[in-house]
């Protein structure tokens, strides 16, 4: 037939289309939603979108979209990723880092890495920065409709995951809670260590000083006995001295009251005042050697009186460097008493600090219990995780049958579709051919009428 070419022509053009159409992943089709119902949730949130901007995005809209569902779903903004970026920046590079990496490029970078993750929680695994730089519709329908089911699910199950945050954040507070009262307790542990060596260290030292003025003390009060007996000793001297100086004074008096009784008799007898005269002047000769002897011996008992003054003077500061060393010892025994009282404080202080690991202890103790605990939620929740996947896989598999029924519903539809259009070419083909063959037979019939017309008018004209 003639019309077999351009039936064969129109199913070579249908087949490749219906294949694209056909191919399309099922967990795909299960979460993708409707381009309106897409366009409606964005608007919603207060961000102006329409059809229009889904079927064709543009990247600094779609970077803003993310922007906001990263600030929804995470607490994620510009401000809370520039710092880290900044840091981390200037870790690696220094003072070049805003030479090498600018603001925008650091903020991006993280702004991608959060989304990242972000988007893996939401089943996304392959979004690249094509997305955020060179979007297209079929991935943003499919990144929208990830996030949008995350975030109905989210909100269908707020009180589970209110429940399971702010008990990890009650827990998170206590750890931190304890953390820091176990640092303020090392510190002050360490400080009073510290404070116990240095009061150690000082006691010893007030110890070797105390022992140190006793040594001393105890040689100072020997050389004060040896002064005190010398000076006892000398003023014994002295006193002796003194009363055989008097003595010899009373004679030297007496001798001369003798004298001057026996002047009268000097008148008498030359022969025997003369003798008399001579044992007077021996007698005197005695008597002044006696005399310098005697003054000799009172200079030297002035010089021993001196001398005894400058250890008298001496034992005087020695009195009082002794009553000065008593005040340093009553003073050192303040200190050992002082001392003795920061030993008794210290031992409070040990004892509170073997209270306070105690404490410490039963802190830990009561830690592991709500870790236990926090555990314990944990695997409930991955339980009911599961049992959740569970029920995502029956209704996965729900739709996977729907998706198999509906994809032979859609090819019996399409191969009825492919029959109608076939019945409606030949259709069409028959019209035009039956159209063709109408006007050749009308043509046929105005030649016939033209001719007739013509042979009339001969006729008329023969006749």
């Amino acid at each position: 037939m003639d019309f077999n070419p351009r039936m064969s022509m129109a199913r070579t053009s249908q087949q490749p289309s219906q294949q694209k159409r056909t191919k399309e992943d099922e967990s795909d089709a299960f979460m993708t939603l409707p381009d309106k119902e897409i366009a409606g949730c964005i608007s919603d949130i207060g961000i102006a979108f329409t059809l229009e901007d889904l079927r064709k995005p543009n990247p600094q809209q779609t970077q803003r979209i993310f922007e906001w569902f990263a600030e929804l779903l995470t607490n994620t903004t510009r401000e809370v990723v520039s710092p880290a970026m900044r840091a981390a920046a200037e870790d690696m590079y220094g003072d070049d880092a805003d030479r090498i990496f600018s603001a925008d490029t650091r903020e991006l970078m993280g702004f991608y890495i959060t989304m990242r993750r972000l988007l893996l929680e939401c089943g996304i695994k392959d979004f690249t920065f094509s997305d955020l730089y060179r979007p297209t519709h079929p991935r943003l329908v499919k990144i929208f409709s990830y996030i949008i089911n995350f975030i109905r699910f989210r909100e269908s199950q707020t009180s589970v995951i209110d429940e399971h945050y702010n008990s990890s954040e009650r827990t998170k507070n206590m750890i931190e809670e304890l953390y820091h009262e176990n640092q303020e307790k090392e510190e002050r542990l360490q400080e009073m260590q510290q404070n116990r060596k240095n009061v150690e260290q000082a006691i010893k030292d007030k110890e070797r000083r105390n022992q140190e003025l006793k040594t001393r003390l105890l040689e100072l009060k020997k050389a004060q006995e040896r002064v005190t007996e010398k000076l006892e000793h000398v003023r014994g001297e002295q006193s002796r001295f003194k009363a055989m100086l008097e003595e010899k004074t009373m004679n030297v008096m007496n001798v001369r009251q003798e004298a001057d009784k026996l002047w009268p008799y000097t008148e008498q007898s030359p022969a025997a005042l003369e003798q008399s005269l001579r044992d007077l002047s021996s007698s005197l000769s005695a008597d002044r050697s006696e005399i310098d002897r005697l003054d000799r011996r009172a200079r030297a008992l002035q010089t021993s009186c001196d001398t005894f003054t400058l250890l008298i003077s001496d034992l005087g500061s020695l009195s009082r460097l002794l009553n000065d060393l008593q005040t340093e010892l009553q003073k050192e025994e303040e200190e050992a008493r002082g001392a003795a009282k920061n030993r008794e404080a210290l031992t409070e202080a040990s004892n509170s600090v073997r209270e306070v690991e105690r404490q410490e202890r039963i802190l830990r103790k009561q830690l592991e219990q709500w870790q236990s605990r926090t555990e314990k939620l944990r695997r409930d929740a991955e339980n009911k995780a599961n049992n959740a996947r569970l029920k995502m896989e029956g209704l996965r598999s729900v739709h996977r049958e729907l998706t198999v029924e509906r994809r032979e519903r859609g090819e019996e539809v399409e191969k009825r579709r492919i029959r109608i259009e076939q019945v409606e070419k030949k259709m069409a083909d028959l019209k035009e051919n039956i159209e063709n063959e109408v006007q050749s037979a009308r043509e046929e019939y105005m030649k016939m009428e033209s001719h007739i017309r013509l042979y009339i008018t001969e006729m008329e004209q023969s006749i």
